[in-house]
């Protein structure tokens, strides 16, 4: 035992900063928001309640407009993310060396703030932006895009053009990993493109796919911030989001709404990044 003390004990030290903030900043607060959700209220008169504030919240119109929201949201760009980013990746990866410069350029919507993110917005879709003068120069009336249900289609785009550059770069550095040889043992049996991608490709990219889904989720749920700062605390209902519940809850020091709802994502995600993980390694399982 104090043998492998001695091996590991520079290793322990080095992360045990990390250990500690993780302990402070993100275990401890989760225990007490788990608590809190299992109480009356959040202060000392709290009395325990046990599972009553999830009944409660399940029955709440506003939650489950939210939840509907978060997962239309979820379950429509994802994949919009996922194979729009593979597309541009499988088509760089032909010509990798000549597009350096491309490649640089899908990672300015990433990285530009999201005050620019908002303001381009509102001059493409805002009340006088240019998508409502073009509709003027032809004749049609124009419509407040930004507080109509198109609203969430504009989410969607907004979410895709951010973050689909960085997705590409996750993946194109999965592609490049993929030894050629192998490409050319599957030409000399015959295999032509489709096939080459179908089964040299597809079966060595099943992690970065799924690095790449983890990343598109949190990035996802980053997208509040945008949609906040276009549509304010009460936006068009269709892009009232789970996060717009939360923070209105702090808002209104409704720290019990908060808690619950707070677990119920947590438990939500934890499932779909379960659920992606055993496929990839199902997958991989068959592969070996």
């Amino acid at each position: 035992m104090k043998r492998k003390w001695r091996e590991y004990r520079n290793g322990w030290l080095l992360v045990a900063p990390l250990m500690v903030g993780c302990v402070l900043f993100y275990a401890v607060p989760f225990v007490m928001v788990l608590w809190y959700s299992l109480r009356s209220s959040a202060g000392r008169s709290g009395v325990f309640v046990g599972f009553a504030n999830y009944r409660a919240m399940i029955g709440n119109e506003m939650f489950r407009l939210a939840c509907y929201n978060t997962a239309r949201f979820l379950l429509i760009g994802l994949p919009l993310i996922l194979l729009l980013s593979y597309l541009i990746a499988l088509l760089l990866k032909q010509q990798a060396g000549k597009h350096m410069l491309l490649k640089s350029v899908l990672l300015f919507p990433y990285i530009m703030p999201i005050v620019g993110t908002v303001l381009l917005t509102d001059v493409v879709f805002g009340d006088l932006g240019v998508v409502n003068r073009i509709l003027l120069l032809a004749g049609v009336s124009i419509e407040k895009w930004l507080e109509s249900p198109a609203a969430f289609w504009i989410v969607i785009g907004i979410y895709l053009w951010k973050n689909a550059g960085y997705s590409v770069v996750l993946l194109l550095a999965g592609l490049m990993t993929i030894p050629e040889e192998q490409y050319a043992a599957a030409s000399l049996d015959g295999a032509g493109g489709f096939r080459k991608f179908l089964y040299v490709t597809t079966p060595q990219m099943w992690h970065s796919v799924f690095f790449t889904l983890l990343f598109s989720l949190i990035n996802a749920f980053k997208c509040f911030r945008e949609i906040f700062l276009i549509g304010g605390k009460h936006p068009n209902t269709e892009v009232y989001m789970l996060q717009h519940f939360m923070n209105n809850s702090f808002e209104n020091l409704n720290y019990n709404k908060l808690s619950v709802a707070a677990v119920l994502l947590f438990l939500a995600v934890t499932v779909v990044i379960g659920a992606a993980y055993g496929w990839v390694r199902r997958k991989e399982a068959y592969r070996a």
